[in-house]
């Protein structure tokens, strides 16, 4: 049994509900620190495809007249990020090969709402997950308070470390000082923090004494950390539905720079509750076709009309070169690099010229150091809404022109839009056509636009592609693009 398969230790369910919950002499046992096989030797880098990144330590002179201030601090080599597991949690599987069969199989995730009563509402439809357990993953006591996201999450996260082979006795020989969490979520724990406002109409005493740490968007990296005693960089990134992007990208570069030799990363939403589905509604985002869900969501159809929910968790386990090959990981993909930028324009609508995601797509290929001929797979955003997708895809032939080894597909358009977490399991597919030379159809799209190149596109059927470089585009409200990109090690 992996040593991420048992639930949450209890000693974590003493520190967040009671003191009693747990002998003292198992939290002492606790061992945060590790060592051993690994310890905190840092391995010789590996030289990285695209040379050297921004941020090398430099000497700086604030005050020219007298001359340049040193710095101090050792310029660390380049270090090569590789991916060595993966987890989901999604509408179409809760394993990386069952959510990839099933895209290459075009089957849609999306389906009636169950969870509650939405029979007032224009749209009833979602990649709900109807089936979903955290038994053997977290203490039942600790998942009955937690907000789904963290379930989501943290079973995620535990599912990452097993499919890459950390167990037990790998985990308790880990320099967990430098290993690390950053898995993001764009909403948080809205549905925690919605039973909160209800208890809080009768009594501030009917409310859930962890209503705000679990409603925050960081606990559940918090939380998963404490439970594997990781002691290194632990933190979240919300940056709406380009957060699990910004996360992994983030995670990548703590390890580049030497921080760290192990990050899990991504990212992990629960929206479809009443307030959730009401707030979208009320933008007017959503799809309606309530009477044919599995055909809700088409990127780039002229028939689309707005995207549909989906909830879940994307994790990826990324790694230092050296210390995977020391402890005998497979190796899934490598990461290259990536981008974030801002288009400064529109809290929900992308950029007319689509300014901010060339900027974006273009710094990812010089922080990869790749050219654009060396892409051949986009995983787009393309979330199924009128103005996005072709702005996207508008921007992709900016970048790319009309290649035409270039193949591009949405994940979205069997998942639904995952929110936070969309990047997260995106990535996943991405490094899954990588692994298997297939990359997934675009389902529904029946009547294309007319602006856009359907010779780029994926069609409705699966596609032999040996992958050279992909790239993973993730947009979210607020303008925040990121791109990132992976290739076959």
């Amino acid at each position: 049994m992996s040593a991420v398969a048992p639930p949450l230790r209890t000693w974590i369910v003493a520190a967040c509900l009671s003191a009693t919950c747990v002998a003292d002499d198992e939290r002492k046992q606790r061992n945060y620190i590790g060592g051993g096989l690994f310890g905190t030797r840092r391995h010789p880098a590996a030289r990285r495809r695209g040379g050297t990144r921004s941020g090398v330590p430099i000497a700086v002179s604030f005050h020219p007249e007298r001359g340049a201030v040193e710095n101090n601090k050792s310029e660390t080599k380049q270090r090569r990020v590789v991916v060595t597991g993966m987890g989901v949690v999604t509408p179409l599987g809760h394993e990386p090969d069952e959510f990839y069969n099933n895209l290459l199989q075009g089957l849609s995730g999306i389906s009636e709402i169950e969870a509650f009563d939405c029979s007032s509402y224009p749209t009833r439809i979602a990649g709900e997950i109807k089936s979903f357990s955290t038994d053997g993953w977290v203490a039942p006591k600790l998942a009955k308070r937690m907000d789904k996201f963290m379930q989501y999450l943290i079973v995620a996260g535990k599912k990452a470390l097993e499919n890459g082979g950390v167990t037990e006795d790998i985990m308790n020989e880990l320099d967990k000082s430098r290993c690390g969490v950053l898995i993001g979520s764009g909403m948080g724990g809205m549905k925690v923090f919605s039973d909160a406002i209800e208890a809080l109409r009768v009594s501030y005493r009917k409310m859930n004494p962890f209503c705000v740490p679990f409603a925050t968007t960081n606990m559940g990296s918090a939380i998963l950390a404490m439970d594997l005693g990781w002691m290194g960089p632990n933190y979240s990134i919300s940056t709406a539905c380009a957060t699990s992007n910004f996360c992994i990208l983030s995670a990548a570069n703590h390890i580049m720079r030497g921080e760290t030799d192990l990050m899990l990363c991504g990212g992990s939403d629960a929206p479809i509750i009443p307030i959730g589905l009401g707030g979208f509604v009320a933008c007017r985002a959503l799809s309606q076709r309530n009477s044919d869900p599995t055909k809700a969501s088409r990127p780039w159809d002229m028939d689309r009309d707005g995207f549909v929910m989906g909830e879940g968790a994307g994790v990826l386990l990324l790694e230092e070169l050296e210390h995977a090959k020391q402890r005998g990981a497979e190796i899934y993909a490598e990461f290259l690099g990536g981008s974030f930028t801002c288009d400064a324009y529109h809290m929900t609508e992308p950029h007319p010229e689509g300014k901010g995601v060339i900027l974006c797509v273009e710094n990812a290929l010089a922080d990869a150091g790749v050219t654009r001929q060396d892409i051949n797979y986009v995983n787009a955003h393309a979330t199924s809404t009128q103005l996005g997708d072709l702005k996207e895809f508008q921007a992709l032939c900016r970048c790319f022109g009309q290649n035409p080894q270039l193949r591009v597909n949405s994940t979205k358009s069997m998942t639904g839009h995952l929110l936070g977490a969309a990047g997260g399991i995106e990535a996943v597919a991405v490094i899954q056509a990588i692994r298997t030379g297939w990359i997934h159809p675009n389902i529904n799209l029946d009547n294309p636009e007319k602006n856009v190149d359907v010779n780029l596109l994926v069609g409705s059927q699966k596609e032999r592609c040996d992958v050279k470089v992909a790239l993973s585009n993730s947009f979210g409200f607020g303008g925040h693009n990121s791109s990132i990109l992976f290739a076959p090690f």
